[in-house]
């Protein structure tokens, strides 16, 4: 799973096949036959197979479960890697000419090298916007495609750490046509800004199976390197790729994403002390343009 070391690290993300670079883009291809395993190898009990684990890092104190609806599009995200690491992120449906975009942190899947500097392979990548508790309300859709901006300099980097997954249809059924969307701004809200965070934290509050929200306020944080935003809420690993959405309305379920969950830092009891977001750039913009003809 994503799990916090330092920061919200992939310590199993990475890419699925060999990935092409075009327009300044990093794109994964996903065969049929690899959506059609990535579907069998998905049941309801492997998705729920964390819940228990003495390992996970301490229930949130900040961080509580989502109660009612799911809001608008938002997700889990599953995969494995190689050479057999089941994982799970959080993603959302956004806006896009096919129906059939998500976004998520690029971390969630580009993991980079493993310590052989051989390229961590990942597999079985499907979303299930809704997921509560093994539920599958709106059903599994599998990636045929991901891609992050040739400006992510892999998952020891937050900038622009962001993905866009393009997702099959179930049953001739587009993502957001039946899970909905939330919208997506490149214009910075004035820091700090009040914030919800969703996620779905593999922590021992739920084991990924419930989301999880923070509503706390997010401050921009601006040095030579990078362009952030951080908060204090304490989701754990997991909640890697969830929204951060600034105008956020319980009653309709209904925001607008400024960020996701990239990283955090946590103490030597797996506590998670906060989480950073980057600033969505101009590159993010283009990857999310051209996300609907992936």
């Amino acid at each position: 799973m994503i799990v916090l070391t330092g920061t919200l690290g992939a310590v199993l993300a990475a890419v699925a096949v060999p990935a092409s670079a075009a327009d300044d883009q990093v794109v994964t291809q996903v065969s049929e036959a690899d959506r059609e395993a990535a579907l069998a190898h998905w049941t309801p009990e492997r998705m729920r197979q964390w819940v228990g684990d003495d390992e996970l890092p301490p229930a949130e104190r900040i961080g509580r479960e989502w109660e009612g609806p799911t809001p608008s599009g938002v997700g889990r995200l599953f995969f494995t890697a190689k050479p057999g690491v089941d994982g799970s992120c959080t993603a959302t449906v956004v806006p896009s000419a096919s129906k059939d975009v998500a976004l998520t942190a690029g971390h969630c899947v580009n993991g980079g090298f493993d310590r052989y500097d051989e390229r961590i392979e990942i597999v079985n990548v499907v979303f299930v916007p809704g997921y509560d508790h093994g539920e599958v309300p709106y059903g599994v859709f599998a990636a045929r495609a991901f891609a992050w901006s040739a400006t992510y300099p892999g998952p020891s980097s937050g900038i622009d750490d962001d993905a866009v997954l393009a997702l099959d249809p179930v049953d001739g059924r587009h993502v957001a046509d039946v899970a909905g969307t939330q919208d997506v701004s490149f214009e910075a809200p004035p820091s700090p800004v009040d914030a919800t965070l969703l996620g779905y934290p593999v922590s021992k509050a739920a084991g990924g199976e419930a989301l999880f929200s923070c509503a706390r306020p997010a401050a921009l944080d601006v040095n030579s390197v990078s362009v952030s935003w951080k908060t204090d809420c304490d989701l754990a690993g997991g909640s890697s790729g969830g929204p951060w959405l600034r105008n956020f309305d319980p009653a309709t379920g209904k925001g607008t994403i400024f960020s996701v969950t990239s990283r955090g830092t946590m103490n030597e009891d797996l506590v998670t002390l906060d989480l950073s977001g980057a600033a969505l750039s101009e590159p993010v913009r283009k990857l999310l343009e051209n996300a609907g003809s992936l």
